[in-house]
């Protein structure tokens, strides 16, 4: 008896027979909306800023295909930013004096509300985070509710950002600019984009334990924002000063800060690889991860409390109180956290994927840099403190992914790595606008 085997082969769709309706009508809204952003802004664009435009159509598009959750973000947050216009637009003629009269944007929709909104939060999101950590089972709805804030924190960054964009040009056509000029609003910028590549990877590990560990260093930048806001005010929008009056400035800093996002991200999943190592261990001195995350917590009040004001002041020694609090209970709670983290595969895999797409916008950011330097200062390079550093950085995570490929470092040494490289990352950052001066002091505290 003759038996006849049939063989069925199945080839991959295309990328472009993949996409569904939803797809389709995500990317003409993309297009439209782009396409009228062109005609309605054309007089406050030179060609290079219109051709960021133009790239940025396709650019979205694809993010919003690569990551379905995308689509619901931007639609979400174009929809609020609209809306926001509207509210300053009432009446036909547009003033920053209707941000404390009308309800809408007093409350809710202003750049300031929003960015107030963002900071309460993050800081649930990170509270809930952790709640879930102690609670039972796997998939818990303390993590869930985290998780979800998270996603609003995000988005009411991003709404304020527009809006604060908006804002400015309301001040006057020469002072209007894209807000991604001083520490307040790149730490606006660092602490969503943070938060946003915590979240792909949630979603991709079908995880979020890791959320009470990432969650903090977010927390941080957002403590750090409530105080640069109330202490200094810098909320208020300023006109640029000349070096900034560039289109480069829309490339440059977009592309260095998710560097410095992913590569915080990379250092608190580093932290939580060390925390679940050493989970059963019961001598205080084999505990150094623990008490090193205490030092930079505690010491971040102690020197921004130097020159501050006496609110300022006792704000730093609230922040000092409540991180020792973070600290004692991550010591005390160490066997929990570590049982529910994921996996050292796991955990070694994003801290890697973290890293070499830091190292990769860092590398262009950096390239743009130099040019937009060559442009402003007639170099490419003069070994200003922030790009000396920024080299220091580059180097430091170059070295690690060499390791990482060309040795297969793993482990312990990798992790601690990761970890010292956002002390590296953190004084480039901010300690070298703090203690350091040069052509970059346009950023000083």
């Amino acid at each position: 008896m003759n038996t006849a085997t049939t063989t069925t082969v199945t080839l991959n769709e295309g990328f472009f027979a993949r996409r569904n309706w939803m797809d389709w009508l995500f990317a003409a809204i993309v297009v439209v909306g782009g396409l009228f952003a062109l005609q309605r802004y054309a007089a406050y664009m030179d060609g290079y800023e219109k051709g960021i435009l133009l790239g940025t159509i396709p650019t979205l598009v694809w993010l919003g295909w690569f990551w379905r959750p995308l689509r619901t973000l931007m639609l979400a947050v174009a929809a609020l930013s609209l809306l926001a216009i509207g509210l300053y637009q009432q009446g036909g003629v547009g003033s920053l004096e209707r941000a404390e009269a009308v309800f809408g944007l007093k409350y809710f929709l202003s750049s300031q509300s929003a960015i107030l909104w963002m900071s309460m939060v993050f800081f649930m999101s990170t509270l809930f985070y952790w709640i879930g950590m102690f609670s039972r089972g796997e998939g818990t709805t303390m993590s869930l509710l985290g998780s979800r804030l998270a996603w609003v924190a995000v988005a009411m960054a991003l709404i304020g950002t527009m809006v604060r964009w908006y804002e400015s040009y309301l001040l006057g056509p020469d002072v209007g600019h894209i807000p991604v000029s001083n520490l307040y609003e790149v730490f606006v910028m660092f602490c969503w984009m943070t938060a946003l590549f915590y979240l792909y990877y949630e979603a991709q590990y079908q995880t979020r334990a890791l959320g009470a560990v990432v969650m903090l260093v977010v927390s941080a930048a957002v403590g750090f924002l409530l105080w640069y806001t109330v202490v200094r005010e810098a909320h208020e929008i300023q006109p640029l000063v000349p070096a900034l009056q560039s289109w480069w400035m829309k490339l440059h800093v977009p592309a260095n800060f998710i560097g410095y996002g992913t590569f915080a991200l990379a250092a608190m999943v580093a932290f939580a690889y060390l925390i679940k190592q050493q989970a059963t261990e019961t001598r205080w001195y084999k505990l150094a991860p623990l008490w090193l995350l205490g030092v930079v917590l505690c010491f971040e009040p102690l020197v921004f409390r130097q020159g501050s004001t006496e609110a300022g002041s006792g704000y730093w020694m609230v922040y000092f109180g409540l991180s020792a609090l973070i600290v004692g209970g991550i010591l005390m709670g160490r066997r929990r956290i570590g049982e529910r983290l994921p996996s050292f595969e796991v955990l070694d895999d994003v801290m890697y994927k973290s890293i070499a797409v830091g190292f990769a916008f860092f590398t262009i950011a950096t390239v743009l840099g130099a040019l937009w330097a060559a442009e402003a200062w007639g170099g490419y390079w003069s070994w200003d403190p922030k790009e000396t550093w920024a080299l220091i950085v580059w180097l430091n995570y170059a070295a690690w992914l060499h390791m990482r490929l060309m040795k297969g470092l793993r482990g312990t040494v990798s992790a601690w790595w990761a970890l010292v490289g956002l002390v590296v990352t953190t004084f480039a950052f901010l300690g070298v606008n703090m203690f350091l001066s040069g052509l970059h002091s346009y950023g000083n505290l």
